[in-house]
């Protein structure tokens, strides 16, 4: 081989490397993952008349007025291919709309995966699909089942709720749980714990529990019941550990020991069992409501917790109810509060809580201020199926925040302080416990 078809060989071969590099890395950046979203775990309906989100889809949908919703976390910009997989009966006609822009698209029974256009992402976190139906031809426009996406703005950090195993369609729609849990001074033995919880305006949704005093066998704070009624509640776990009340040995039930005028006690189950107790009380958002707990061992193997909650409309003390447990020798121990939701149809609407001014008294008689807390949440956030949680402090409060799918998180496990405020509660417990 001469020297001149020797160096255009050695040329042409490098060269082609050198394409086949780039076009890997062309392949590479163009390359994109495949999600697939259920709609029966990220969706919610609005308005309609019997559409419902169950664990295979929307079912119902033949009310024009209704809204369907799925929510959708992304880490990154891009662009999305979108799918549709669902049942059709006939030809069809609805309206897709994602952030601001909207696209018609006709359905046929012929096809169980509908193209749904391309759409850019230009945000980072939480986007919402919406889709209305426009026409029909059958009893509904479609049942739909699931999302399919692709493109560049998918990748492993976009976060939804990937399926329904351990029943996630329920806690994901249900939304995350979040928690503060308080620093107690170190070898004290704490007999009363104090708090004050404000629901600010327009964040008293449906469905929720804004927790104020938590410990180790029970807790204590107030709901949204319904649009008609508000609670007060106050439960204490049995030793023995079940979700049917039923099955409790009767040497480990929580025994009443008393309660207050209009005081609901009876047993609770699915989320563990035990005692329960709850006042039905109109309290108003924007207002701050007390709540003091006491937690003694009794003597024979057994402790009493007793929950007072004090009402400024009657600026007074009213007991709730006070339970015996057995088989527990204990002060208060592991202080928290949290917000939970409770009902999956409100899981898309935002709430918050502010908790302020948390003060123990200890078996000697010292109250000491509580002002640092760590920011926990629950395994439906933990494992990234729902992004929407946080919490912090602002000013001399602590406060969470939790579901309405906003985009702005918190890092699970961080720790917090408030300023302090020097306010020492001043109650007078011997009239209170009488």
């Amino acid at each position: 081989m001469n020297k001149n078809l020797k160096y255009q060989t050695l040329s042409f071969i490098f060269t082609h490397l050198i394409f086949l590099n780039q076009s890997a890395i062309a392949a590479k950046a163009d390359s994109t993952e495949t999600i697939v979203i259920p709609v029966g775990g990220n969706s919610w309906v609005r308005n309609g008349s019997s559409e419902k989100i169950t664990k295979n889809g929307l079912e119902n949908w033949g009310d024009p007025t209704a809204v369907w919703e799925t929510y959708i976390r992304f880490s990154k910009t891009g662009h999305i291919k979108l799918f549709l997989n669902a049942r059709i009966e006939g030809k069809s006609k609805i309206k897709i709309t994602l952030l601001d822009k909207s696209k018609d698209f006709f359905l046929d029974k012929n096809s169980r995966k509908i193209d749904a256009g391309e759409w850019d992402i230009n945000k980072i976190g939480y986007v919402k699909i919406s889709v209305q139906g426009l026409s029909k031809a059958g009893n509904t426009f479609a049942e739909p089942k699931e999302w399919i996406l692709q493109g560049s703005a998918v990748n492993g950090q976009t976060a939804y709720v990937k399926d329904n195993q351990d029943n996630y369609f329920y806690w994901g729609r249900r939304g995350p749980s979040v928690h503060l849990s308080y620093d107690l001074p170190a070898n004290e033995e704490i007999e009363w714990f104090y708090n004050e919880v404000t629901v600010p305006e327009n964040q008293d949704v449906i469905g929720s529990y804004f927790m104020a005093n938590g410990f180790g066998e029970g807790y204590f704070g107030m709901q949204v019941n319904s649009e008609k009624e508000r609670r007060i509640l106050f439960s204490v776990w049995s030793p023995f550990k079940t979700d049917d009340p039923k099955s409790i040995p009767s040497d480990k039930r929580i025994v009443m020991l008393s309660k207050g005028s209009g005081v609901y006690t009876g047993e609770f189950g699915n989320e563990g069992s035990g005692g329960q107790s709850y006042l039905k009380y109109n309290w108003k958002a924007g207002k701050t409501y007390k709540f003091l707990l006491h937690g003694k061992p009794s003597g024979d193997s057994t402790t009493t917790y007793t929950a007072y909650f004090f009402t400024p409309e009657e600026n007074k003390w009213q007991l709730i109810a006070s339970f015996n447990r057995p088989k527990t020798e204990t002060y208060l121990k592991r202080l928290h509060s949290f917000l939970e939701n409770f009902i999956p149809e409100t899981g898309d609407k935002k709430r918050k809580v502010n908790f302020g001014n948390q003060w123990i008294r200890t078996t000697s008689g010292n109250w000491i201020e509580l002002t640092k807390a760590k920011f926990t949440a629950d395994a439906t956030a933990r494992k990234g199926y729902r992004m929407d949680y946080a919490g912090g402090q602002q000013g001399n409060k602590f406060f969470l925040q939790n579901c309405g799918f906003f985009s702005k998180n918190t890092e699970i496990n961080e720790d917090f302080e408030r300023e302090a405020v020097d306010n020492e509660p001043v109650l007078d417990l011997d009239f209170i416990v009488k």
